[in-house]
């Protein structure tokens, strides 16, 4: 049998018990942003994870309904800020509905090199442009080279684990 067949001859999980199983994979909790030609706009994420070091390279999963597709797809850049212990706020504002002007206020920004706001106290915030992307599902996985990285030193990152905010730090 070969592998399309198998796929189609077991059947697929349902989206419930995916999303209940994922609930027990621990994440970082990023914002991404992304300003230029397409607008300003960020978005909070877990669905994002390295690639390869050489080059640097990260993935990001972004819903193509989501309402900053458009202006991420215009800008072809983005920086993934690592959050911190304490930035459950921002994470909330950048995750819901919240105008995209009151999203940036909640916080202090600069721009990297590609022209991405990055957050000033991110714990890591990696500055991409997208090479490559693929439609998978709902989603679109972008493969962004990282082009610059500003490190803060923090105690605790910020994680998402059984569907709430942890802190997670050396002992």
């Amino acid at each position: 049998m070969n592998n399309n067949a198998l796929i189609d001859a077991i059947p697929d999980v349902s989206q419930q018990v995916f999303r209940n199983a994922m609930a027990n994979m621990g994440a970082a909790v990023t914002i991404i942003t992304t300003d230029g030609p397409g607008g300003k706009a960020g978005f909070a994420a877990t669905a994002v994870c390295s690639v390869t070091d050489s080059p640097a390279t990260l993935l990001v999963c972004l819903n193509r309904t989501a309402s900053v597709f458009d202006a991420v797809m215009g800008n072809k850049a983005l920086c993934v800020n690592v959050l911190a212990a304490g930035h459950e706020s921002l994470s909330t504002l950048f995750g819901g509905k919240t105008p995209v002007e009151e999203r940036f206020a909640a916080a202090d920004w600069h721009y990297g090199v590609t022209g991405a706001p990055v957050l000033e106290d991110a714990m890591v915030s990696f500055d991409c442009l997208l090479t490559e992307m693929t439609d998978v599902g709902t989603h679109r996985v972008l493969f962004c080279a990282v082009k610059a990285i500003r490190e803060n030193p923090a105690e605790k990152a910020l994680v998402y684990y059984k569907r709430a905010y942890h802190h997670l730090g050396a002992s």
